[in-house]
């Protein structure tokens, strides 16, 4: 893909570059409402971008029962003052393979099946231990988990840790703690998969601005991804110091931040018509906008998302179509990728 992207590049050296003047440009002014939207977050930007998304449901916020399940195997102690015999037997099951969930039930000597599925440890014990009371008098029992089936959280990417077991209260801050995610992560371009289902989880504000309203209590099952730091980038391209692709791991950049990392505007460059093209590049959204905009207004108000281009030209272009037909090419092979990897499995914004 970057690869791709630098094709552009070249493509767009070779060409002259002065501002569009078409009747899809926009001002300064709706620029710096859109950077307001920007900053709502990442479910904002996707917006923006036409991608739909399911909205924040409060329930994943809700801690859950930590229960027993079909194939999970328990070890079970009993104590008893004179029943050493029932004491033994027990205590050689679980040691050697344990007591298995199967079909909702469990097998013990004495008192046989007992359903245990659903319920707590300490639901099971007390139910365990209720059952034995009723046959023998002074029974003690104690239940743990020998072995639990899928009662986990996958991660992959930048993290060092791959499994993180889950019990009910556990929530995604604390396992992306655990997992030590990187500073430089794209937090934009992480995810989280539940059910085969994007969750509507924005990482950037849980982890940069602490923002515990996107902590969600984890499922056995779950799966989280994070990204490498080039994962979503933009473009600045015409007369800066150097032309580049430059990264947006947070998923949003300053105009002015992006173009110091360009070197700045070069003596040629019309500081009247900094361009920003946003969208899709047969009808793309065009933002003109003046040096002065860029250093009298406040950065956070000039935005910049993914995939955006900065274009900063010396005289106007007057045929938009003829600057498109010598990008059109490789951006339609930048779309076909793109479209190959969404095929592979989950379709990530």
């Amino acid at each position: 893909m970057r690869r791709l992207l630098w094709l552009i590049l070249a493509v767009v050296s070779a060409c002259s570059n002065p501002p569009y003047r078409g009747h899809n440009v926009v001002g300064a002014d709706e620029f710096v409402i859109d950077s307001y939207k920007i900053r709502e977050g990442k479910f904002a930007i996707l917006q923006m971008e036409g991608v739909n998304t399911e909205p924040f449901s409060q329930d994943l916020l809700k801690e859950y029962k930590d229960q027993i399940h079909d194939g999970d195997i328990l070890t079970i102690v009993v104590y008893h003052p004179s029943r050493t015999d029932l004491v033994q037997s027990i205590c050689s099951v679980a040691e050697s393979i344990g007591f298995k969930v199967s079909e909702k039930h469990i097998v013990l000597p004495e008192i046989g099946a007992i359903e245990v599925e659903e319920l707590t440890l300490d639901e099971a014990r007390s139910k365990i231990q209720e059952r034995y009371r009723s046959e023998i008098k002074d029974v003690d029992v104690f239940v743990d988990y020998k072995e639990r089936i899928q009662r986990k959280v996958e991660l992959a990417g930048l993290v060092t840790t791959p499994v993180i077991p889950v019990d009910g209260r556990i929530r995604l801050y604390e396992a992306l703690a655990t997992a030590r995610v990187p500073p430089n992560a794209n937090l934009f371009k992480s995810y989280m998969v539940r059910d085969n289902s994007l969750l509507p989880v924005d990482l950037y504000k849980l982890i940069k601005e602490g923002d515990m309203s996107q902590n969600v209590v984890l499922r056995g099952g779950d799966k989280i991804y994070i990204a490498e730091p080039a994962a979503t980038s933009l473009m600045v391209l015409g007369e800066v110091g150097k032309e580049r692709l430059v990264d947006l791991p947070n998923g949003f950049m300053t105009l002015r931040q992006a173009l110091a990392e360009a070197g700045g505007i070069a003596p040629t460059g019309d500081r009247a018509y900094i361009q920003v093209i946003r969208g899709n590049i047969l009808h793309p959204k065009i933002y003109t906008l003046h040096w002065q905009h860029v250093i009298a207004l406040p950065s956070d108000s000039m935005l910049l998302i993914p995939g955006d281009i900065v274009y900063v030209a010396a005289t106007p272009i007057t045929e938009w179509n003829r600057f498109v037909s010598q990008l059109l090419p490789t951006f339609i092979g930048i779309d076909l990728v793109s479209k190959g990897i969404r095929s592979i499995g989950v379709n990530v914004p």
